[in-house]
Parts: C-alpha cells; sequence; structure tokens
C-alpha cells in the first residue's frame, strides 16, 4: 500500500508511534488507510452539515475494513461573498483547495480519497487534486438545498432573493415583500436549489463518473443519502484492498481518476451540461481539471458538442423547475437516457465509472424509463422534501417506496424532455467568438429570452461589479443598452468575480427582455438572460474588452456563435487600455494575479 510508506518497517516506528497517538492500533496497521476530504464550514448552507455526513462515511469505512482520516478544506460561499471584495477570493480558492488536497495526501502518503464536497469551486479544486494525485478516488457530495415556497406555494430559491433585493432598491418592491422572500429562499442546508454551479459540478461527476448514480440530485435532507455514502464506503475500501492483490496485474487494479476523467467522460460530462443548461462556470471546470488531467480538450469543443445536444432540461433560473424536480424525473441518468435515445451514439457509453461498471450500463440501471432500470433506482427517485426548515442533513426520512406512487405536481416529462420536444436541438450553452473575444466567450442560451438571441445596442462600460451594480439599480442603464463590465477577469479582479448582483439587478429593475450584459469576469450559476461571460482574453490581459468606449455598438448573435463591436481593426488598433491599477499589493491574491490566466484557459495558474 502507498501508505506501507509510513507504517512498516523498524525506521517508521516514530511514524507509528505518532499514529498510535491518533488512535491507530496494531490491527490498523495493514488495513488501506482512506483519506476523508470533508469541505465541512459553518457559513455555507450546503457545508453545514458535511461533518455529520464525513463522521457517518467514516463509520462506514471502518465497517467496510479501512482505516480513515478526516481532514477539511477551505470554502467560500459565493452567496455570501456577492457583491463586495469577498468574492475576488471564490475563484482563487479553488487552487488553494486543490494545493491543500494534494498537500495532505502526498505528505501522510494516503492509500484512496473520498471528496465530500458541495458548493461552487470545492468540487472542481477537489477534482483537480484528484487527477493531480491518482489514487482511488469516489466522490459523494453532501447534497442539494430544497427549493424554497411562498405562502401561495410558488418556488423560491436564492436568485428569487437577488432579484427581489434589486426590485426593492430600485423602489418597486415593499420592505415586507422582501423580507418574507428572504426568510423563505434558503429553508434546508444543502446546495442552493436551482442548477447553479454547485449543482451543475455535482451532476457533471456523475456523468464525468467519478461518482455514484444520484450524488447530484438527492436531497441534503434526505436520509436515502445514507445509501450512497455507505456504497462509495465499501467501493473505496474494496479499490485500496485490490491495489494490493493485485499489484502485478494492471487488468485487475483498481480504477484511478486519470482512468476515468478522460477526453472521452469530459465529452459525456459537457454533453450533460449542454442537456440540462448548467451553469457556464462548468465550462471553466471542466477546462481546468482537463489541464491537471494532462487532456488536450479546448473552449471550441463545447460548440462542437453544442451543435449535436439538444437542449432537454431547464431548471432554474431558466425556468421554475428545481433540483428536487429533476430528481423525482429520474435525475441525470434519465437525461442521459433521452440523449441515448434522441441522439444514438453521442455519449460514450463504454468509458468506465467508479460503481466498477461501464457509463452506458450505468444509464441502463439507473435511466427511470429504461426498462433495465433498477428497483434501487426507482425508489431513489421517489425520495421527496421534506418541507421542514432544517440544516441538519440526512433527518428526512422517506415513505413513498415507488415512483408510481408519487403524486407530483408538474409532468416529469416535461422537466426532462424526450429529444423530440426539446427545447432547442442545440445545447443550452455555447461559445461566442469575434472582434470582441478573440479567444471565446461563454452565454447559457437556456437563460436567453428567443428576441435576446440577436442583440444590438450601445455599450455603458464600468470598470467593476460594484460600479455596474449601482449603474443599473440607480437608472443609468436605459433599454436597448448593452452593459460591459470589465477588469474582472482572474488577472484583473483579481479573481474573477460573479456578476449575479448586476444580472439580478437587470432582471429586478425589468430590462432583462431588452438589455445584455458582456464580461471578462463571470457569472453565478444563477444568472440567466443575455449574459456574455469569459470575455477572452481578458482587459487586463490586453483583450479588446479593454479598448471598449461609452457607445461603440456591440452587435451579439448568438445562433451565429458570434461577439463583435462595430470598430474596424485600424480603430480599435488606434485605442489604448485605461490604465487600471487594481488596489491589492500584498496577500494571496496579489500572488494569484500575478499567476492566472484568462478563463479561455480554465483560469489556471501558470509559472
Amino acid at each position: 500500500m502507498r501508505s506501507d510508506t509510513v507504517k512498516k518497517g523498524d525506521a517508521r516506528a516514530p511514524h507509528r508511534s505518532l499514529l498510535r497517538a491518533c488512535g491507530i492500533d496494531e490491527k490498523d496497521f495493514s488495513k488501506p488507510f482512506i483519506a476523508f476530504v470533508s469541505s465541512h464550514v459553518d457559513i455555507i448552507p450546503g457545508h453545514v452539515h458535511l461533518n455529520e455526513v464525513a463522521q457517518y462515511v467514516k463509520r462506514c469505512v471502518t465497517e467496510a475494513g479501512g482505516v480513515p482520516f478526516i481532514f477539511n478544506t477551505i470554502g467560500v460561499c459565493d452567496g455570501i461573498a456577492m457583491g463586495h471584495d469577498g468574492m475576488k477570493y471564490s475563484l482563487a480558492s479553488r487552487e488553494i483547495i486543490a494545493d491543500s488536497v494534494e498537500t495532505m495526501l502526498q505528505a501522510h502518503q494516503l492509500d484512496g480519497m473520498i471528496c465530500i464536497p458541495n458548493c461552487d469551486k470545492i468540487t472542481p479544486g477537489m477534482l483537480m487534486a484528484a487527477v493531480r494525485c491518482n489514487i482511488p478516488t469516489i466522490f459523494a457530495s453532501g447534497g442539494p438545498m430544497e427549493a424554497g415556497r411562498t405562502e401561495n406555494g410558488k418556488p423560491l430559491d436564492l436568485i428569487s432573493v437577488f432579484s427581489k433585493a434589486a426590485a426593492k432598491i430600485n423602489g418597486k418592491l415593499s420592505e415586507t415583500e422582501l423580507i418574507d422572500t428572504e426568510r423563505r429562499g434558503c429553508p434546508t442546508c444543502g446546495s442552493c436549489s436551482g442548477m447553479f454551479t454547485a449543482n451543475s459540478m455535482n451532476c457533471l461527476c456523475e456523468a464525468i463518473g467519478i461518482a455514484l448514480p444520484g450524488n447530484g440530485t438527492i436531497l441534503a435532507t434526505s436520509q436515502n443519502r445514507k445509501i450512497m455514502y455507505k456504497k462509495a464506503a465499501k467501493l473505496i475500501v474494496a479499490a485500496c484492498r485490490s491495489s494490493v492483490d493485485n499489484e502485478n496485474d494492471r487488468t485487475k487494479k483498481p480504477l484511478l481518476p486519470r482512468d476515468i476523467i478522460t477526453r472521452q467522460s469530459v465529452d459525456n460530462a459537457m454533453i450533460l451540461d449542454l442537456a440540462m443548461g448548467g451553469s457556464t462556470n462548468t465550462v471553466l471546470h471542466l477546462l481546468a481539471v482537463a489541464n491537471e488531467a494532462g487532456l488536450d480538450y479546448s473552449m471550441k469543443r463545447f460548440n462542437e458538442l453544442s451543435e449535436k445536444t439538444p437542449n432537454i432540461c431547464k431548471v432554474s433560473p431558466s425556468c421554475d423547475y428545481h433540483i428536487e424536480d429533476v430528481h423525482n424525473s429520474g435525475g441525470i441518468y434519465t437525461i442521459l437516457g433521452e440523449i441515448r435515445r434522441g441522439c444514438p451514439d453521442l455519449l460514450n457509453e463504454k468509458v468506465p465509472t467508479v460503481s466498477g461498471k461501464k457509463f452506458g450500463k450505468v444509464i441502463d440501471e439507473y435511466d427511470l424509463r429504461s426498462p433495465k432500470v433498477l428497483g434501487e433506482a426507482q425508489k431513489m427517485y421517489a425520495v421527496t422534501p421534506g418541507g421542514n426548515r432544517t440544516n441538519k442533513g440526512m433527518s428526512v426520512k422517506q415513505t413513498v417506496q415507488k415512483v408510481s406512487d408519487l403524486k407530483l405536481s408538474f409532468d416529469p416529462y416535461d422537466c426532462i424532455r424526450p429529444c423530440g420536444k426539446a427545447y432547442s436541438q442545440t445545447g443550452g450553452l455555447a461559445i461566442l467568438y469575434g472582434n470582441l473575444a478573440p479567444n471565446g466567450s461563454v452565454v447559457k442560451t437556456a437563460g436567453v429570452l428567443p428576441n435576446m438571441l440577436k442583440h444590438t445596442g450601445p455599450a455603458v462600460i464600468f470598470d467593476s461589479e460594484p460600479e455596474a451594480y449601482e449603474g443599473i439599480t440607480s437608472g443609468k442603464v436605459k433599454s436597448g443598452d448593452v452593459v460591459i463590465v470589465r477588469f474582472e477577469g482572474p488577472k484583473g479582479g483579481p479573481g474573477m468575480q460573479e456578476m449575479l448582483g448586476p444580472t439580478t439587478a437587470i432582471k429586478g429593475v425589468k430590462l432583462d427582455d431588452s438589455v445584455a450584459l458582456i464580461t471578462d469576469g463571470r457569472f453565478s450559476g444563477g444568472t440567466a438572460g443575455a449574459c456574455i461571460g469569459h470575455v477572452s482574453p481578458e482587459a487586463a490581459a490586453g483583450g479588446p474588452i479593454g479598448l471598449l468606449r461609452d457607445g461603440d455598438i456591440i452587435e451579439i448573435d448568438i445562433p451565429a456563435r458570434t461577439l463583435n463591436v462595430k470598430l474596424s481593426d485600424e480603430e480599435l488598433n488606434s485605442r489604448s487600455i485605461p490604465l487600471h491599477e487594481s488596489t491589492i499589493k500584498t496577500g494571496y491574491l496579489a500572488k494569484y494575479k500575478t499567476l492566472a490566466t484568462s478563463a479561455d484557459t480554465g483560469g489556471v495558474l501558470k509559472w
């Protein structure tokens, strides 16, 4: 075992002495040492319950014959960090997380790992570390939050609160209405209830093959998550034992992250993202994970797949469906099953998954509409929201035994549509190129109103996210305008802030059907509308977005995949980027900005 490096031989007596002080005894030295990477912190609702989850999984690993060791990573709540300088640390935290996980695994020579993430940068940070260290690994997230409800039963989520806040600032909502939405919007622990970045990444972990079915959609409050955690514990111990038992037989050795995360499986994850209209941040993170895995993967691949992948599922912020509705409709593998039925040979079905089964076999067994669907899958998809305000994970008992017993308030075949009834025959994300974005930019087409798929208007320029929010809510932006927010890329921010404040402000002041927003920053998965991010190169790296002036005419053509400013090359070349001196001179962000690359490379660090 890898862990024999610290526990075998006379020279390791001091090491064993230290391990004994941690509660390890003689019988444990022959067992695999399993790392538990929990991202438990008390200030993120998606993570507040993860200590309990980690303790439960720890018991499961002990029962399975392994020796568990828990350590934690940091976590940033993008919602709480939003709209102030704290957001500069969000994307930057991804690199700290990857480095910290690598440090713990390598320093202590642990044999295998279960990652227990949930929100935003934590999942991709752990994925980057997993392919970097390449030891047996399974992802088992904390699960999504239940949707909130108004008094009359209409669904709410965090984006509802952001939009109401902007409306209140603009004088279009009463304080009573805002407080009521605030109290109802986020009712339980778990990652926020729409198809935002956290849930998008946890769902993509299923498609990429590094997590078990249900990872992205079983509610955080449901006791049924325990079934998935117990399976993960048994699988990781078996994988670590297999690496020893079959040391010289490669055909029987366990699957490692780089065996699972390949160009083909990244394609599968991207196809899922396109089919369900996931967060634009997934483009950023998949590129970063692919980079860590040494894969040749670029933004252009997303457009190639988008042309072949219909958008068959929309979830908040693109509509009123939430993750709990996707789950009750059959979850991630039912989305993939519909893609397989409607677009034969698009998915790579022969790639391996952490379950030990080929990807196509897992679709057979967990696609709710498959004739081969397992009974345990049907029970899993019958998990419904508990409807009680709680920060306790795994606290709600499941009483429904069959999906057929559910009395849903919606049509599952509308929530997850067959390809013949898709929202569009191309994917829910698109990469746009042009003289404003020579290296590309990203838009969530699933959230764009039909009349905004093509838009031409004058630029209204802001050099920071807070300036843009204030300008929108104060009335500086008018119908027909194109809001430009620049110097917010990985290097320029530094840290590539999310633009959830400005985008929800546009919606809150009722301009979402007539105003577009373009930025070298990024968006929350909760963003909807004609919002184009990741413009590369960014302004701080000399990109054309830094050359724009107020009133320049911007042309957006999403169907044609183009983003241009109506200026000649000569005019652009005659301009210079205005001086934008960052006030950040010391600390982590000062180091980060010297190494960060633009979004088209995943915003990774290079030195």
